[in-house]
């Protein structure tokens, strides 16, 4: 198939009748103690209603330092540390210690070259890890790569021969400045991808979303039968540790409800709690794993055991029950008492007490990439589902995935989603989607996707690569990993010495070792990085 060298893609129960007055004061207490009970039960088992998808904000700020590959502003969160270039400054302090020649200023004043006795020269300035696709000519920008000879000699010895990269195996390395493909082996070859389906999954979540989007968890008093739901909003980050760190917490909506309540001079209440943003089995088909807890629209801290914050962990075995114990507790902190929660639905006559949100999409997408966060990855196949009229299961999920994907012009044939983590081994992507997805989201006229660069993994710094590349590539390697019994996969952009800005995709089924695997994907990448 002839590969176009520019991009083609371009182009979102009823309720119970009050008790008799008649009837004995004792019975009538009794009556109204039990009936957010039973209305809660009537409407946990009665057809889930229309979804209402909630407001979307686009704003973003789509200006930029350098044409290109230049990170939006309003798209750049905390999740770095980043510096006005979007270049995480560990990254960048690192590129200063390995030049050798003088440079920029960095503060010292005018005139201080450094040519004083005892005066340090000039810290040299480093040039950014995503830097901007303007041409040779500007300072930090991308060169166009060289022909496909140079990199076929180069990589063909590293994934056609290695016995380690087991029975199949496929690759493409795509110029960003050009769209081009460099090269290919086997690049339109459907294999199981494992987490680096999750670069597939943020970018359809970004494009049916917006990076502005938050996940908002909430409270709602039901008007006729006082009952107090404790609404999911399909945010796996929702904590209830007293230290938030700019998370969404279960303490601040249990303090702010509590305080509503109190105004209404309610100090008891019947709670439950309400998943049906979502639909379908909450167990993935993995079933039960330390990977992934199961799939719920209400959780807290991801329904971990310990203290921990991303990789395997203890799973509670059903989040939304527990988050809504928790909850129960930190309201009789402040004074309320609550029942022992149940499931059911907040009606639309219900009034919202209080509300928390979590950070922005775009900071979530980094997150996902970035410490391959499976809870997250669901969480967000399953938000691009709501937001586009499909089943919130993992069915409907992956199909809604792949349809965003179709949408965005990219080359979905051959591609198969189950889920939106990659745990799923009939999952299905080739080279070619995963470096088309990577060029998409550095198209210039794509800045709401830039987090889908900024949240890969930094070779030997951050999240799933942090122990890896501890070589000359370190920190100019970003990569999504993929790892699955034998599956071992590595998605991501280079940058070359002379500047120059690569994706590439490398993707291996039937590997017998593990580590023998990873180690042989990693020496094609850092070959890329080489003269």
């Amino acid at each position: 198939m002839t590969v176009p060298e520019l991009r083609p893609w371009r182009t979102a129960a009823p309720h119970l009748a009050r008790a008799a007055e008649a009837v004995r004061p004792r019975l009538a207490r009794f009556a109204r103690s039990a009936r957010p009970r039973v209305a809660r039960f009537a409407r946990a088992t009665a057809p889930q209603l229309a979804r209402i998808t909630r407001p979307r904000t686009w704003q973003y700020t789509a200006g930029a330092a350098t044409a290109g590959l230049a990170l939006a502003a309003g798209v750049v969160t905390a999740a770095g540390p980043w510096d006005s270039t979007g270049q995480r400054t560990a990254e960048r302090d690192r590129a200063v210690a390995l030049e050798h020649t003088g440079g920029a200023d960095h503060g010292r004043g005018p005139g201080a070259s450094g040519t004083a006795s005892g005066s340090p020269r000039p810290a040299p300035s480093a040039g950014p890890v995503l830097t901007g696709l303007g041409g040779a000519t500007t300072p930090g920008g991308v060169k166009a790569a060289p022909g496909t000879e140079n990199l076929a000699d180069l990589l063909d010895p590293l994934l056609k021969d290695d016995p380690a990269l087991g029975e199949r195996r496929a690759a493409a390395v795509v110029d960003l400045t050009t769209g081009k493909r460099l090269y290919g082996l086997d690049a339109d070859a459907a294999l199981v991808p494992a987490s680096t389906t999750k670069i597939a999954t943020a970018v359809a979540a970004l494009t049916a979303l917006g990076p502005d989007h938050r996940l908002t968890t909430r409270t709602a008093l039901e008007a006729d039968t006082g009952e107090l739901v404790l609404v999911g909003g399909g945010d796996p980050t929702l904590t209830a540790r007293e230290d938030a760190r700019g998370l969404a917490g279960l303490r601040t909506l249990a303090e702010q409800t509590a305080a509503a309540l109190k105004k209404r001079d309610v100090r008891k209440v019947t709670l439950s709690y309400d998943t049906t943003l979502y639909a379908g089995p909450e167990l993935h088909p993995i079933g039960v794993n330390e990977n992934l807890a199961p799939v719920t629209a209400l959780m807290a801290d991801e329904g971990r055991t310990d203290d921990s914050t991303s990789g395997p962990a203890p799973r509670v075995p059903d989040p939304a029950a527990d988050a809504a114990r928790t909850f129960a507790d930190l309201l009789k902190q402040h004074g309320v008492t609550a029942s022992p929660p149940g499931p059911s639905k907040a009606t639309g006559r219900a009034t919202t007490l209080a509300a928390v949100s979590s950070p922005p999409l775009s900071a979530l997408v980094e997150r996902m990439l970035t410490n391959s966060d499976n809870d997250l990855a669901e969480a967000l196949a399953r938000h691009t589902a709501v937001a586009t009229g499909r089943r919130a299961d993992f069915a409907g999920a992956g199909a809604a995935v792949a349809a965003r994907l179709e949408q965005l012009g990219l080359p979905v044939r051959g591609a198969r989603f189950h889920d939106g983590s990659g745990l799923d081994r009939t999952d299905l992507i080739t080279p070619g989607l995963l470096t088309a997805l990577l060029t998409e989201a550095a198209a210039p006229d794509r800045p709401k996707l830039r987090p889908v660069l900024t949240g890969l993994p930094v070779a030997h710094f951050t999240g799933t690569l942090a122990a890896r590349y501890t070589d000359g590539a370190a920190g100019l390697v970003r990569a999504k990993t993929g790892t699955l019994t034998g599956v071992n996969t590595l998605a991501g952009t280079v940058t070359t010495p002379d500047g120059r800005l690569l994706a590439f995709a490398f993707l291996t089924n039937a590997t017998t070792d593990a580590w023998a695997a990873q180690s042989a994907l990693d020496r094609a990448a850092t070959g890329l990085t080489s003269p």
